[in-house]
C-alpha cells in the first residue's frame, strides 16, 4: 500500500512539473531510439574520430574541472585537388566551465601570427602543415591553455547541418555582393532584408568578407567573425527550441557523416546535455581574440596580444572553485517538507560524504517546492549547493548569519 501511494505521489508531482528541459531532453531519447538507437548511432559518430597523440593533451577531464573544445572549420582547399591540404577557415574555442554553467565561444582570427618550424605563418595554415595535431598544439601554446577535444567540419558539413536544423532566419547586416566562380561561390543579400538561410545561403553569409567592386567590411575578417557570432546566435536559438525536435532524425544523419571529432559516446551525450539543457542562453558569451595588424615582410598578420585579452585570458586559466571554501564550516538545518519517512536523515548522511559536518534534521511545514535558504555567496559557491543538494531554488536572507543553510525538502525533491 505504502508504495502504491509513493507511485500516486509521484504521478502527480509528474503532472505539476513544468519545467520544459527535461521533457524536451526525454522526447529527445524517444525519437533517436525509435530511428535505430542513440547509442549506435554515437558509436558510429566517434568512429570518425581521431585521436590526439600528444602528451600535453589528456582526453580526461576531472570532474567539475573547466573543458576546452576546439572546433574548426576547413576550406574547401584547391576546388582541382581534395587531396591537397585544408585551411582552416574558422577557429572556435569553446570554453565551458561545469560548476558555474558557463560557456565562452573564443573566435581566433585565422591571420593570427605564429610561429611554424622558425617560420612566421598564419594560424589558419598550422591545420595544412600538420592537421589537427598541430593546430591543437598552436592553440594551446598561444593561450598557454590545454584543449581536450576537438570537433572539426567542412563547408559541405555545414551546409548538410544547418539544413538538417531547417535553416536559420537572419536579418542581413551589409550589402553582400560577390562571386568566385572557381568555387561556385555566388553571395547576393541586402542590407536590411529579412531572409531564411538554408545550408548553401549560411555558407555564403559565413563566408562573405568583401563585395565583387572591393567594398565590405573596413575591419576585414574580424567584421566576418562579427557577423558569424551573430549566425552562431540564430544557431543557438534554434538548438534549444522544441522545434529541434522534429530535427533530430536529420541531425543524426548528417553529424556522422560530416564532423569528426575525439569525444567517445559518453562525452558527446554528456556535453550535448549540457550546453542544451543546463547552460542558460545568457551564460553563454562570444569573444574575438583581441589583437593589432601589422606587415612584416610584406605580409599581413593579426598579432596576438596579451594585454588586450586580459578578461578571456582570465576566464580561460579561471579554476572551477570545486573545493576552495570549507564545507564543514557551515550549520546547515534540513527540513523534511514530505510524507516520505527519514528523508532529511538520508540526504543529511549524503551530505557528510561530500564534507559538511554541522547538520540538524526535523520536520518542516509541508511544501510543494523544495528551496535552499542561505546568506551573501558568491555565484560558484551558488552552483556548488544546488549540485550538492540537488535543489535549484535558492533565496537569500540578507539578514540571515553567515554560513548557515536552511534547506526544505518539498514534494518535487528527488533523491
Amino acid at each position: 500500500m505504502e508504495e502504491k501511494n509513493k507511485n500516486k505521489k509521484n504521478t502527480k508531482r509528474r503532472k505539476k512539473k513544468s519545467h520544459k528541459g527535461p521533457v524536451l531532453l526525454i522526447a529527445f531519447f524517444l525519437i533517436v531510439a525509435a530511428v535505430g538507437g542513440f547509442y549506435v548511432y554515437l558509436l558510429n559518430f566517434s568512429n570518425n574520430s581521431s585521436k590526439l597523440p600528444s602528451p600535453n593533451i589528456s582526453k580526461q577531464v576531472e570532474k567539475d574541472e573547466p573543458v576546452n573544445i576546439l572546433v574548426m572549420g576547413v576550406d574547401i582547399g584547391n576546388p582541382k585537388n581534395s587531396a591537397e591540404p585544408k585551411r582552416t577557415d574558422t577557429i572556435i574555442l569553446l570554453h565551458y566551465n561545469p560548476v558555474s554553467q558557463k560557456a565562452e565561444m573564443i573566435s581566433i582570427p585565422r591571420d593570427t601570427l605564429i610561429q611554424i618550424n622558425g617560420k612566421n605563418q598564419k594560424i589558419n595554415a598550422a591545420h595544412a602543415f600538420g592537421g589537427v595535431n598541430l593546430l591543437v598544439e598552436e592553440v594551446e601554446e598561444l593561450l598557454s591553455i590545454d584543449v581536450n577535444y576537438y570537433a572539426k567540419v567542412d563547408y559541405d558539413g555545414f551546409r548538410n547541418v544547418i539544413d538538417s536544423i531547417g535553416g536559420v532566419d537572419v536579418t542581413i547586416p551589409n550589402n553582400m555582393y560577390y562571386d568566385d566562380a572557381s568555387q561556385n561561390l555566388h553571395i547576393n543579400f541586402k542590407k536590411g532584408e529579412n531572409v531564411h538561410l538554408d545550408g548553401k545561403k549560411a555558407e555564403e553569409f559565413f563566408r562573405w568578407r568583401q563585395n565583387n567592386d572591393g567594398t565590405g567590411l573596413a575591419n576585414g575578417d574580424i567584421g566576418r567573425i562579427e557577423n558569424q557570432h551573430m549566425l552562431m546566435e540564430k544557431i543557438i536559438d534554434k538548438f534549444k527550441s522544441p522545434a529541434i525536435l522534429l530535427r533530430i532524425p536529420s541531425l543524426m544523419s548528417a553529424l556522422p557523416k560530416y564532423v569528426e571529432t575525439n569525444m567517445n559516446p559518453d562525452e558527446i551525450i554528456k556535453y550535448a546535455y549540457n550546453f542544451g539543457y543546463k547552460v542558460d542562453k545568457s551564460n553563454m558569451k562570444m569573444a574575438t581574440l583581441q589583437g593589432e595588424g601589422e606587415y612584416i615582410n610584406g605580409v599581413s598578420y593579426y598579432i596576438f596580444k596579451k594585454s588586450l585579452n586580459k578578461q578571456i585570458l582570465t576566464v580561460l586559466h579561471e579554476e572551477s572553485n570545486v573545493e576552495t571554501f570549507d564545507k564543514s564550516s557551515f550549520k546547515i538545518d534540513i527540513l523534511n517538507g514530505t510524507n516520505r519517512n527519514g528523508l532529511a536523515a538520508r540526504v543529511s548522511s549524503k551530505l557528510q560524504q561530500k564534507g559538511y559536518v554541522n547538520i540538524k534534521t526535523a520536520n518542516g511545514n509541508k511544501n510543494t517546492k523544495s528551496k535552499l535558504v542561505v546568506n551573501g555567496l558568491s555565484k560558484e559557491v551558488e552552483q556548488i549547493l544546488k549540485r550538492d543538494f540537488n535543489i535549484e531554488n535558492i533565496e537569500y536572507d540578507e539578514d540571515g548569519e553567515n554560513n548557515y543553510i536552511k534547506a526544505i525538502l518539498g514534494d518535487d525533491f528527488k533523491e
